[in-house]
């Protein structure tokens, strides 16, 4: 017969090897999943834009380029630090009619170490024109360096001011896989 520490011992090991054999079971690649990042920032932009207009009948189409700084202001952590700022250049499209307005730009941001974010804000409120204001989302698309496989959105203000110039603030979520 055995002692009782022997079996301790089989029975120890046992466990061991089964629980083993059912992780290789539930896990069958052999990789641990590892829980998704995920965080809140907010930013303040401001942006230089250069807008052509073609008036259209009823409608304006509006084309162009803004580019500018931001600076993230808040952040719960992650790839966004507070305090940071970068560049961003955006392609904007956007049409205005008795409908309203139906916005849409490309952005790309670059932090100090030339990691980008890519995004789409979209807007259906407001205008272009100095002294307007509107609010939308934008939609972050990933991106390079520390931001590859990013993804998550914002909601922004947004005030057009004199010179050409804009300033928005955002309000952001974002997760990583």
């Amino acid at each position: 017969m055995k002692s009782t520490n022997a079996l301790r011992r089989i029975h120890v090991r046992n466990t061991l090897v089964g629980g083993i054999v059912a992780l290789g079971l539930l896990l069958p690649t052999g990789r641990i999943a590892l829980a998704a990042e995920s965080g809140t920032y907010a930013q303040v932009t401001s942006l230089v834009t250069n807008y052509t207009k073609s008036e259209r009948g009823a409608e304006t189409v509006i084309g162009g380029s803004s580019s500018g700084t931001n600076t993230t202001t808040q952040s719960s952590g992650g790839p966004f630090v507070e305090g940071s700022s970068g560049l961003m250049e955006c392609i904007v499209l956007a049409k205005k009619s008795a409908a309203g307005l139906d916005l849409e730009a490309y952005c790309t941001s670059t932090d100090t170490a030339g990691d980008k974010v890519f995004s789409v804000a979209k807007r259906k409120s407001g205008d272009v024109n100095p002294g307007t204001a509107g609010e939308g989302r934008s939609e972050l698309l990933g991106g390079t360096g520390k931001y590859s496989g990013l993804t998550g959105n914002c909601a922004y203000k947004i005030e057009n001011l004199t010179g050409n110039r804009l300033v928005s603030i955002s309000k952001c979520q974002w997760q990583k896989p």
